[in-house]
Protein backbone atom coordinates (compact mmCIF):
# COMPACT_ATOMS: atom_id res chain seq x y z
CA UNK A 1 0.00 0.00 0.00
CA UNK A 2 0.99 3.60 -0.50
CA UNK A 3 0.25 5.97 2.35
CA UNK A 4 1.81 8.82 0.37
CA UNK A 5 2.50 9.62 -3.26
CA UNK A 6 6.19 9.34 -2.39
CA UNK A 7 5.66 5.68 -1.44
CA UNK A 8 3.94 5.05 -4.76
CA UNK A 9 6.70 6.73 -6.80
CA UNK A 10 9.36 4.83 -4.86
CA UNK A 11 7.74 1.44 -5.37
CA UNK A 12 6.68 1.83 -9.01
CA UNK A 13 9.52 3.89 -10.45
CA UNK A 14 12.34 3.72 -7.89
CA UNK A 15 12.17 7.50 -7.37
CA UNK A 16 12.87 8.75 -3.86
CA UNK A 17 11.06 12.11 -3.86
CA UNK A 18 9.71 13.13 -0.44
CA UNK A 19 6.35 14.82 -1.00
CA UNK A 20 3.80 15.93 1.64
CA UNK A 21 0.93 14.46 -0.38
CA UNK A 22 -1.14 11.58 0.96
CA UNK A 23 -2.37 9.11 -1.62
CA UNK A 24 -6.00 9.20 -0.51
CA UNK A 25 -6.07 13.01 -0.52
CA UNK A 26 -4.51 13.04 -3.99
CA UNK A 27 -7.09 10.59 -5.35
CA UNK A 28 -9.90 12.54 -3.72
CA UNK A 29 -8.68 15.70 -5.48
CA UNK A 30 -8.65 13.80 -8.78
CA UNK A 31 -12.19 12.60 -8.10
CA UNK A 32 -13.36 16.22 -7.80
CA UNK A 33 -11.66 17.00 -11.11
CA UNK A 34 -13.43 14.07 -12.75
CA UNK A 35 -16.80 15.13 -11.34
CA UNK A 36 -16.17 18.71 -12.47
CA UNK A 37 -15.41 17.72 -16.06
CA UNK A 38 -18.34 15.31 -16.37
CA UNK A 39 -20.86 17.68 -14.77
CA UNK A 40 -19.67 20.71 -16.77
CA UNK A 41 -20.08 18.71 -19.96
CA UNK A 42 -23.64 17.79 -18.98
CA UNK A 43 -24.60 21.38 -18.12
CA UNK A 44 -23.28 22.51 -21.52
CA UNK A 45 -25.32 19.78 -23.24
CA UNK A 46 -28.46 20.76 -21.33
CA UNK A 47 -28.02 24.40 -22.32
CA UNK A 48 -27.41 23.46 -25.97
CA UNK A 49 -30.66 21.44 -25.91
CA UNK A 50 -32.61 24.36 -24.45
CA UNK A 51 -33.18 22.73 -21.05
CA UNK A 52 -31.17 25.43 -19.27
CA UNK A 53 -30.68 29.06 -20.16
CA UNK A 54 -27.97 31.61 -19.32
CA UNK A 55 -28.84 34.18 -16.68
CA UNK A 56 -27.67 37.57 -15.48
CA UNK A 57 -25.42 37.79 -12.43
CA UNK A 58 -24.65 41.05 -10.63
CA UNK A 59 -20.96 41.82 -10.24
CA UNK A 60 -19.20 44.66 -8.44
CA UNK A 61 -16.74 46.69 -10.51
CA UNK A 62 -14.07 48.97 -9.02
CA UNK A 63 -15.18 48.17 -5.49
CA UNK A 64 -13.09 50.30 -3.08
CA UNK A 65 -10.63 48.56 -0.77
CA UNK A 66 -11.67 49.03 2.86
CA UNK A 67 -9.69 48.85 6.09
CA UNK A 68 -11.20 45.43 6.77
CA UNK A 69 -9.82 44.20 3.43
CA UNK A 70 -6.33 45.30 4.46
CA UNK A 71 -6.62 43.61 7.86
CA UNK A 72 -7.95 40.38 6.36
CA UNK A 73 -5.25 40.27 3.68
CA UNK A 74 -2.47 40.89 6.21
CA UNK A 75 -3.76 38.17 8.57
CA UNK A 76 -4.02 35.61 5.75
CA UNK A 77 -0.65 36.61 4.31
CA UNK A 78 0.99 36.41 7.73
CA UNK A 79 -0.44 32.95 8.35
CA UNK A 80 0.74 31.67 4.97
CA UNK A 81 4.19 33.13 5.54
CA UNK A 82 4.26 31.74 9.10
CA UNK A 83 3.67 28.22 7.83
CA UNK A 84 5.35 28.35 4.43
CA UNK A 85 8.81 29.42 5.57
CA UNK A 86 8.72 26.80 8.33
CA UNK A 87 7.72 24.19 5.74
CA UNK A 88 10.84 25.06 3.77
CA UNK A 89 13.08 25.01 6.87
CA UNK A 90 11.58 21.85 8.37
CA UNK A 91 10.42 19.96 5.29
CA UNK A 92 10.93 16.56 6.92
CA UNK A 93 8.29 17.26 9.58
CA UNK A 94 5.85 18.40 6.91
CA UNK A 95 6.37 15.22 4.88
CA UNK A 96 6.07 13.00 7.95
CA UNK A 97 2.63 14.33 8.96
CA UNK A 98 1.20 17.20 6.86
CA UNK A 99 -2.06 17.59 8.85
CA UNK A 100 -0.29 17.67 12.21
CA UNK A 101 2.28 20.15 10.91
CA UNK A 102 -0.32 22.55 9.46
CA UNK A 103 -2.56 22.47 12.54
CA UNK A 104 0.29 22.82 15.02
CA UNK A 105 1.62 26.09 16.40
CA UNK A 106 4.90 25.45 14.62
CA UNK A 107 5.94 28.23 12.25
CA UNK A 108 8.30 31.09 11.47
CA UNK A 109 7.54 34.57 12.85
CA UNK A 110 9.96 36.06 10.32
CA UNK A 111 7.94 34.32 7.60
CA UNK A 112 4.75 35.78 9.10
CA UNK A 113 6.28 39.28 8.91
CA UNK A 114 7.27 38.76 5.26
CA UNK A 115 3.90 37.29 4.33
CA UNK A 116 1.94 40.05 6.04
CA UNK A 117 4.08 42.78 4.46
CA UNK A 118 3.72 41.29 0.99
CA UNK A 119 -0.06 40.98 1.40
CA UNK A 120 -0.27 44.63 2.52
CA UNK A 121 1.81 45.70 -0.50
CA UNK A 122 -0.46 43.84 -2.94
CA UNK A 123 -3.63 45.23 -1.35
CA UNK A 124 -2.17 48.77 -1.36
CA UNK A 125 -1.28 48.34 -5.03
CA UNK A 126 -4.88 47.28 -5.74
CA UNK A 127 -6.30 50.25 -3.80
CA UNK A 128 -4.06 52.72 -5.68
CA UNK A 129 -5.16 51.29 -9.03
CA UNK A 130 -8.81 52.02 -8.15
CA UNK A 131 -8.30 55.69 -7.35
CA UNK A 132 -10.48 57.90 -9.54
CA UNK A 133 -12.51 54.95 -10.84
CA UNK A 134 -16.25 54.83 -10.32
CA UNK A 135 -17.70 51.98 -8.27
CA UNK A 136 -20.65 50.33 -9.99
CA UNK A 137 -22.64 47.14 -10.15
CA UNK A 138 -23.06 45.54 -13.56
CA UNK A 139 -24.98 42.51 -14.79
CA UNK A 140 -22.98 39.84 -16.59
CA UNK A 141 -24.45 37.06 -18.74
CA UNK A 142 -23.49 33.78 -17.09
CA UNK A 143 -23.87 30.23 -18.40
CA UNK A 144 -24.87 27.40 -16.03
CA UNK A 145 -21.61 25.50 -16.51
CA UNK A 146 -19.68 28.57 -15.34
CA UNK A 147 -21.02 27.92 -11.84
CA UNK A 148 -19.19 24.59 -11.65
CA UNK A 149 -16.15 26.09 -9.93
CA UNK A 150 -18.30 27.29 -7.03
CA UNK A 151 -20.33 24.08 -7.07
CA UNK A 152 -17.18 21.98 -6.70
CA UNK A 153 -16.05 24.24 -3.85
CA UNK A 154 -19.38 23.75 -2.08
CA UNK A 155 -19.21 20.01 -2.73
CA UNK A 156 -15.67 19.80 -1.36
CA UNK A 157 -16.39 21.71 1.85
CA UNK A 158 -19.86 20.31 2.45
CA UNK A 159 -18.84 16.84 1.38
CA UNK A 160 -15.87 16.60 3.73
CA UNK A 161 -17.79 18.13 6.64
CA UNK A 162 -20.73 15.80 6.08
CA UNK A 163 -18.49 12.78 5.63
CA UNK A 164 -16.63 13.46 8.87
CA UNK A 165 -19.87 14.23 10.72
CA UNK A 166 -21.55 10.97 9.74
CA UNK A 167 -18.37 8.96 10.37
CA UNK A 168 -17.87 10.42 13.85
CA UNK A 169 -21.52 9.87 14.73
CA UNK A 170 -20.97 6.25 13.76
CA UNK A 171 -17.69 6.00 15.69
CA UNK A 172 -18.09 8.14 18.81
CA UNK A 173 -15.43 6.11 20.65
CA UNK A 174 -12.76 7.04 18.08
CA UNK A 175 -13.74 10.72 18.29
CA UNK A 176 -13.52 10.77 22.09
CA UNK A 177 -10.18 8.95 22.10
CA UNK A 178 -8.52 11.29 19.58
CA UNK A 179 -10.70 14.32 18.73
CA UNK A 180 -8.11 16.21 16.67
CA UNK A 181 -6.88 13.15 14.81
CA UNK A 182 -10.42 12.02 14.01
CA UNK A 183 -11.44 15.42 12.67
CA UNK A 184 -8.43 16.21 10.47
CA UNK A 185 -7.53 12.76 9.15
CA UNK A 186 -8.36 11.99 5.52
CA UNK A 187 -9.33 8.49 6.61
CA UNK A 188 -12.77 7.85 8.04
CA UNK A 189 -14.93 9.60 5.46
CA UNK A 190 -18.52 8.42 5.14
CA UNK A 191 -19.59 8.90 1.51
CA UNK A 192 -23.31 9.17 2.18
CA UNK A 193 -22.80 11.84 4.82
CA UNK A 194 -20.78 13.88 2.35
CA UNK A 195 -23.31 13.33 -0.43
CA UNK A 196 -26.27 14.47 1.68
CA UNK A 197 -24.64 17.62 3.10
CA UNK A 198 -23.05 18.61 -0.23
CA UNK A 199 -26.35 18.09 -2.09
CA UNK A 200 -28.21 20.43 0.28
CA UNK A 201 -25.59 23.15 -0.20
CA UNK A 202 -25.46 22.79 -3.99
CA UNK A 203 -29.24 22.74 -4.50
CA UNK A 204 -29.57 25.89 -2.39
CA UNK A 205 -26.78 27.62 -4.32
CA UNK A 206 -28.04 26.85 -7.85
CA UNK A 207 -31.61 27.61 -6.80
CA UNK A 208 -30.54 31.21 -6.17
CA UNK A 209 -29.61 31.37 -9.86
CA UNK A 210 -32.87 29.90 -11.09
CA UNK A 211 -31.56 26.41 -11.92
CA UNK A 212 -34.05 23.71 -10.97
CA UNK A 213 -32.96 21.10 -8.46
CA UNK A 214 -33.73 18.20 -10.80
CA UNK A 215 -31.56 19.62 -13.57
CA UNK A 216 -28.51 20.02 -11.36
CA UNK A 217 -29.11 16.57 -9.86
CA UNK A 218 -29.27 15.01 -13.34
CA UNK A 219 -26.21 16.96 -14.51
CA UNK A 220 -24.05 15.79 -11.61
CA UNK A 221 -25.27 12.18 -11.29
CA UNK A 222 -22.72 10.54 -13.59
CA UNK A 223 -19.91 12.67 -12.17
CA UNK A 224 -20.85 11.58 -8.65
CA UNK A 225 -20.53 7.93 -9.61
CA UNK A 226 -17.13 8.58 -11.19
CA UNK A 227 -15.94 10.54 -8.14
CA UNK A 228 -17.03 7.76 -5.82
CA UNK A 229 -15.19 5.13 -7.84
CA UNK A 230 -11.99 7.19 -7.93
CA UNK A 231 -12.28 7.90 -4.22
CA UNK A 232 -12.57 4.18 -3.48
CA UNK A 233 -9.45 3.59 -5.55
CA UNK A 234 -7.72 6.02 -3.20
CA UNK A 235 -9.04 4.00 -0.24
CA UNK A 236 -7.55 0.84 -1.70
CA UNK A 237 -4.18 2.33 -2.63
CA UNK A 238 -3.68 3.89 0.80
CA UNK A 239 -5.29 1.13 2.88
CA UNK A 240 -7.46 3.52 4.88
CA UNK A 241 -9.54 0.89 6.69
CA UNK A 242 -12.47 0.57 4.27
CA UNK A 243 -11.61 -3.04 3.55
CA UNK A 244 -13.75 -6.14 3.85
CA UNK A 245 -14.17 -8.91 6.37
CA UNK A 246 -11.62 -11.71 6.77
CA UNK A 247 -11.39 -13.90 3.70
CA UNK A 248 -9.67 -17.23 4.36
CA UNK A 249 -11.39 -19.03 1.50
CA UNK A 250 -9.29 -20.31 -1.44
CA UNK A 251 -9.39 -18.17 -4.56
CA UNK A 252 -12.06 -19.44 -6.95
CA UNK A 253 -11.04 -20.91 -10.29
CA UNK A 254 -12.70 -18.14 -12.30
CA UNK A 255 -10.25 -15.65 -10.75
CA UNK A 256 -7.17 -17.72 -11.59
CA UNK A 257 -6.01 -15.22 -14.21
CA UNK A 258 -5.84 -12.46 -11.58
CA UNK A 259 -3.28 -12.00 -8.77
CA UNK A 260 -4.17 -13.34 -5.32
CA UNK A 261 -4.68 -9.85 -3.84
CA UNK A 262 -7.76 -9.37 -6.01
CA UNK A 263 -9.46 -12.05 -3.90
CA UNK A 264 -7.82 -11.66 -0.49
CA UNK A 265 -5.35 -9.02 0.71
CA UNK A 266 -3.52 -8.13 3.91
CA UNK A 267 -3.03 -4.44 3.02
CA UNK A 268 0.70 -4.24 3.86
CA UNK A 269 2.01 -0.77 4.75
CA UNK A 270 -1.53 0.54 5.20
CA UNK A 271 -1.84 4.18 6.24
CA UNK A 272 -3.59 3.29 9.53
CA UNK A 273 -0.79 0.98 10.70
CA UNK A 274 -3.44 -1.67 11.38
CA UNK A 275 -2.45 -5.26 12.02
CA UNK A 276 0.88 -6.88 12.84
CA UNK A 277 4.46 -5.70 12.12
CA UNK A 278 6.02 -6.60 8.78
CA UNK A 279 9.36 -8.35 9.27
CA UNK A 280 12.30 -6.25 8.15
CA UNK A 281 10.19 -3.19 7.35
CA UNK A 282 11.55 0.22 8.34
CA UNK A 283 9.45 3.39 8.21
CA UNK A 284 6.18 4.93 9.33
CA UNK A 285 3.83 2.32 7.88
CA UNK A 286 5.13 -1.15 8.61
CA UNK A 287 2.04 -3.16 9.50
CA UNK A 288 -0.23 -5.52 7.64
CA UNK A 289 -3.45 -7.26 8.60
CA UNK A 290 -3.08 -10.54 10.44
CA UNK A 291 -5.62 -12.21 8.15
CA UNK A 292 -6.34 -11.46 4.50
CA UNK A 293 -9.60 -9.63 3.82
CA UNK A 294 -11.84 -8.92 0.85
CA UNK A 295 -10.37 -5.84 -0.94
CA UNK A 296 -13.79 -4.17 -1.08
CA UNK A 297 -12.49 -0.68 -2.03
CA UNK A 298 -11.00 -2.22 -5.18
CA UNK A 299 -14.29 -3.93 -5.99
CA UNK A 300 -16.21 -0.70 -5.53
CA UNK A 301 -13.71 1.26 -7.62
CA UNK A 302 -14.04 -1.17 -10.53
CA UNK A 303 -17.83 -1.44 -10.28
CA UNK A 304 -18.52 2.28 -9.84
CA UNK A 305 -16.19 3.43 -12.60
CA UNK A 306 -17.95 0.84 -14.77
CA UNK A 307 -21.35 2.19 -13.66
CA UNK A 308 -20.14 5.68 -14.59
CA UNK A 309 -19.55 4.35 -18.10
CA UNK A 310 -23.07 2.94 -18.15
CA UNK A 311 -24.61 6.18 -16.87
CA UNK A 312 -22.67 8.23 -19.38
CA UNK A 313 -23.79 5.97 -22.22
CA UNK A 314 -27.52 6.14 -21.40
CA UNK A 315 -27.82 9.67 -20.00
CA UNK A 316 -29.40 11.12 -23.15
CA UNK A 317 -32.27 8.62 -23.00
CA UNK A 318 -33.60 10.15 -19.77
CA UNK A 319 -35.72 13.07 -20.94
CA UNK A 320 -37.87 13.56 -17.82
CA UNK A 321 -36.10 15.84 -15.29
CA UNK A 322 -35.05 13.94 -12.19
CA UNK A 323 -35.34 10.43 -13.60
CA UNK A 324 -31.65 10.16 -14.45
CA UNK A 325 -30.70 11.09 -10.90
CA UNK A 326 -33.17 8.53 -9.56
CA UNK A 327 -31.54 5.91 -11.78
CA UNK A 328 -28.17 6.90 -10.30
CA UNK A 329 -29.58 6.56 -6.76
CA UNK A 330 -30.91 3.11 -7.63
CA UNK A 331 -27.54 1.88 -8.93
CA UNK A 332 -25.64 3.51 -6.08
CA UNK A 333 -27.97 2.09 -3.44
CA UNK A 334 -27.87 -1.46 -4.81
CA UNK A 335 -24.08 -1.42 -5.19
CA UNK A 336 -23.46 -0.13 -1.69
CA UNK A 337 -26.02 -2.42 -0.03
CA UNK A 338 -24.44 -5.50 -1.63
CA UNK A 339 -20.83 -4.57 -0.81
CA UNK A 340 -21.76 -3.98 2.85
CA UNK A 341 -22.31 -7.74 3.18
CA UNK A 342 -18.55 -8.35 3.01
CA UNK A 343 -17.29 -5.02 4.33
CA UNK A 344 -16.08 -4.10 7.82
CA UNK A 345 -18.31 -1.42 9.34
CA UNK A 346 -19.95 -0.31 12.56
CA UNK A 347 -23.34 -2.01 13.01
CA UNK A 348 -26.57 -1.11 14.78
CA UNK A 349 -29.03 -3.59 16.25
CA UNK A 350 -32.52 -3.03 14.86
CA UNK A 351 -35.22 -5.61 15.64
CA UNK A 352 -32.47 -8.03 16.67
CA UNK A 353 -30.74 -7.66 13.29
CA UNK A 354 -27.28 -6.21 12.72
CA UNK A 355 -27.32 -3.43 10.14
CA UNK A 356 -24.84 -0.71 9.16
CA UNK A 357 -25.43 3.00 8.62
CA UNK A 358 -24.63 2.55 4.93
CA UNK A 359 -27.17 -0.29 4.61
CA UNK A 360 -29.86 1.93 6.11
CA UNK A 361 -29.09 4.84 3.80
CA UNK A 362 -28.57 2.70 0.69
CA UNK A 363 -31.88 0.94 1.34
CA UNK A 364 -33.54 4.34 1.65
CA UNK A 365 -31.92 5.40 -1.64
CA UNK A 366 -33.29 2.35 -3.44
CA UNK A 367 -36.77 2.98 -2.05
CA UNK A 368 -36.63 6.71 -2.86
CA UNK A 369 -35.39 6.00 -6.38
CA UNK A 370 -38.17 3.51 -7.18
CA UNK A 371 -40.89 5.76 -5.76
CA UNK A 372 -39.29 8.80 -7.38
CA UNK A 373 -39.19 7.18 -10.82
CA UNK A 374 -42.86 6.17 -10.55
CA UNK A 375 -43.97 9.63 -9.40
CA UNK A 376 -41.87 11.59 -11.93
CA UNK A 377 -42.94 9.44 -14.88
CA UNK A 378 -46.57 9.48 -13.77
CA UNK A 379 -46.60 13.28 -13.38
CA UNK A 380 -44.97 13.69 -16.78
CA UNK A 381 -47.62 11.53 -18.43
CA UNK A 382 -50.37 13.62 -16.83
CA UNK A 383 -48.82 16.84 -18.14
CA UNK A 384 -48.58 15.63 -21.73
CA UNK A 385 -51.98 13.89 -21.69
Amino acid sequence: MYATISDLLRDLFGLNIPLPIQTFGFMMALSFVGAYLASSSELKRMEANGLLKPFMVKQKVNEPVLLLDFVTAVIIGAFIGFKFLEMVLDYESLVANPQKFILSGKGSWFGALLGGAYAYYQKKKEADSLKGKEFKIVEVLTHPHELMGNIVGIAAIGGILGAKLFHNLENIDELMADPIGSLVSFSGLTFYGGLIVAAIGIIYYVGKHGIGAWYICDATAAGLMLAYGMGRLGCHLSGDGDWGIDNLMPKPEWLSAFPDWVWAYTYPNNVLNEGIPIAGCVGNHCNQLANPVFPTPLYEAVVCIGLFGLLWAVRKRFTIPGTFFMFYLLLNGIERFLIEKIRVNTTYTIFENKITQAELISSAFVLISVVGLIVLISNHKKKVA
